[in-house]
């Protein structure tokens, strides 16, 4: 499940439209999609509603504060009910929908839309095809309702433009086009999503939709220009101005590899390319020729011979790019504000059937790597077993799909394991000295220091309060990378150690025999001495569940959902059945889908997405601690 990219041109507008899964293991997708787009679409269906997947993704707009329409699409479906998910998207998203259209006629009798501004009703036949349909007058029995909505989209629309609205209450309506340009200023300013409905699959309503990204979504021009940042990642203060003419600044937004090779989707911010141009990666510091750009059409591709600010390309052919590098003019070198990836929650090993299938295996992952910048892999050198990290279970189920089919390896797959964290409860005051004389040249640190439990969610912290120069001001940094490097490894069961914070207090030095390994050395060693003394504990990831169940059965998921360790936080009844919120460790929801469509005869459904680490009970604790002992036994062995 990856976003597709195409080019169209509408009502004399280009646009580059990217079509993203909606699953919660798969948001890494949306998440770098809304990074390089300038307006979206969130598509809702018409009998399902709000699902708990389009509230993630629904936050993610936020956050990257991207101008959306809404669709409402499927209201030929039995159950859809335009107005229910009108009333979902503003309670569930907390979002100010402005309905533009509405529906005539519901699930099999849904024959088109009533478009507001104009009081035309759009009318299509049963062909399926997009241009067979009639502007006629409003259905006489629709006429209150049209204007009931109509009053409420004016109203609106005017608050944008106080000139307009002072007309407005003197009695004078606004014509169509300047109820527009505040409708457009609107959403741009994320102030209200202009909701419109229809049936993709009869291509009904599908046309007022394209005109409302073409009328109410922002072009390039209307978006703030994206920062750029300097090797630390801190912003300079310039920006990647939308202008042909300016230095050449893009994107690199996504890798596929297909038949024709390896596409790098650069989105362009400032700037001009051109087929046979030399750029610099900023990231590598290496430069790329560009041999060929495509414009993708779903599985067709246009070659380009040139592309400017604004446009979305695929470059053909480029070795040593990533997700999230930029490419730029070698003459103005610069780095635009690069992309944040969440870590993996779960993991499984997996190992080539035979010598045949190895080579091809280390092939096929280096690919997948750079496709998906949520799934990692590692390889534990002792047993030689690759690990694979990923999102969640259909993540990693499609990933060793993508082995299966697209690469042809065959793999042996291990039981999923879970992605546990440590932390420490109590704060503690220690020393450690480290002293090496063995002939030659010696080594001696000496750190007074206190560990203390941090905030959650606060990393590692670390902070220096040495006065007089017992440390000296060059050696500190050696300790904070002492430190830093060891927390991958928690005194438990070796899994990384999370929100603590070191204070260097005082310590000691030689003249001769200190220096800044020693200083990184006896931070290594303190952490090993202390963290065992902060009563430490284990962490567990805890998941977000959204559980449809049929109302009968609901006391079944319920119950099944506190044998797991669930805690329930609330019901939703819904036209269907019941959705049950709760919250869940993750090392409990192995197979759960299994288990839920055994509970409910086929027909419950759910999603889940990482929500927080939680300290995990004393019994399982110790069974995670007992099994990481065994493994670390096994290796030895």
């Amino acid at each position: 499940m990856q976003a597709a990219a195409i080019s169209l041109a509408w009502r004399d507008t280009h646009l580059n439209l990217i079509d993203t899964p909606g699953h919660v293991d798969f948001t890494i997708e949306v998440y770098r999609s809304l990074k390089v787009l300038d307006g979206g679409v969130g598509v809702f269906c018409g009998s399902g509603g709000v699902e708990p997947q389009s509230e993630t993704n629904w936050r993610y707009a936020n956050d990257s504060g991207v101008a959306r329409v809404i669709y409402v699409n499927k209201l030929d479906r039995i159950g859809a009910d335009f107005y229910r998910v009108i009333a979902q998207v503003k309670k569930v998203l907390g979002a100010h929908p402005l309905v533009m259209v509405l529906p005539i006629g519901t699930e099999s009798e849904f024959i088109g839309v009533v478009d507001l501004l104009t009081r035309k009703a759009h009318v299509w036949d049963e062909s399926g095809q997009p241009e067979n349909f009639k502007i006629l007058d409003v259905p006489a029995d629709m006429v209150d309702k049209v204007e009931e909505y109509r009053a409420a989209l004016i109203e609106t629309a005017v608050e944008q433009d106080d000139e307009v609205m002072e007309k407005y209450l003197e009695g004078v309506e606004p014509d169509v086009e300047t109820l527009k340009k505040c409708i457009r200023k609107g959403t741009i300013d994320l102030a209200f999503f202009p909701t419109y409905c229809g049936s993709s699959f009869k291509n009904k309503g599908l046309q007022l939709v394209l005109d409302a990204v073409v009328d109410y979504l922002p072009n390039p021009t209307d978006v703030k220009p994206l920062p750029e940042v300097d090797e630390e990642g801190t912003p300079t203060g310039k920006f990647a101005i939308i202008d042909p003419k300016a230095p050449f600044r893009g994107l690199a937004f996504k890798i596929m590899d297909d038949k024709f090779g390896a596409l790098t989707f650069t989105r362009i911010y400032s700037g001009t390319i051109k087929k046979g141009d030399t750029v610099l990666n900023s990231f590598t510091g290496k430069t790329e020729r560009i041999s060929r750009m495509v414009e993708m059409h779903a599985d067709d591709r246009n070659e380009v011979d040139s592309a400017q600010a604004g446009d979305i390309v695929a470059i053909v052919g480029l070795k040593n790019v990533q997700t999230g590098h930029t490419l730029c003019d070698e003459k103005n070198p610069a780095t635009l504000e690069p992309m944040v990836f969440p870590d993996p929650v779960i993991s499984i090993a997996v190992a080539p059937k035979d010598k045949a299938n190895a080579e091809k295996l280390a092939n096929a992952i280096g690919k997948m790597i750079q496709e998906d910048p949520s799934f990692r892999v590692e390889t534990d050198e002792e047993t030689n077993e690759m690990i694979l990290k990923g999102m969640g279970e259909l993540h990693l189920d499609i990933k060793i799909d993508i082995l299966k089919r697209t690469h042809k390896v065959e793999v042996n797959v291990g039981a999923p394991q879970v992605a546990y964290r440590e932390t420490i409860t109590k704060t503690v005051e220690d020393s450690y000295t480290h002293k090496k004389q063995s002939g030659g040249s010696g080594q001696y640190a000496k750190i007074d220091y206190i560990i203390e439990p941090g905030e959650t969610g606060s990393g590692f912290i670390f902070e220096s309060k040495v006065v007089g120069g017992n440390v000296p001001k060059e050696f500190i940094p050696a300790v904070d990378k002492g430190f830093k490097t060891s927390v991958h490894k928690g005194p438990l069961a070796g899994y990384p150690c999370l929100d603590f914070k070191v204070t260097l207090t005082d310590g000691g030095f030689h003249a001769v025999d200190s220096s800044s390994i020693a200083f990184e050395i006896a931070a290594k060693a303190a952490y090993r001495q202390t963290m065992v003394k902060c009563a430490p504990q284990i962490l567990e990831p805890m998941m977000k569940l959204d559980v449809f169940a049929p109302e009968e059965k609901v006391g079944d998921v319920i119950g099944d959902l506190n044998r797991r360790r669930g805690m329930i936080q609330g019901q939703e009844p819904t036209p269907g059945g019941v959705r049950v919120k709760a919250e869940a460790p993750l090392s409990a929801m192995f197979g759960y889908i299994g288990d839920l469509r055994t509970m409910t005869s086929g027909r419950g459904q759910f999603s889940m997405e990482f929500s927080h680490y939680s300290p995990c009970p004393k019994n399982i604790s110790d069974e995670v601690i007992k099994a990481a002992k065994e493994r670390e036994e096994a290796k030895k062995k």
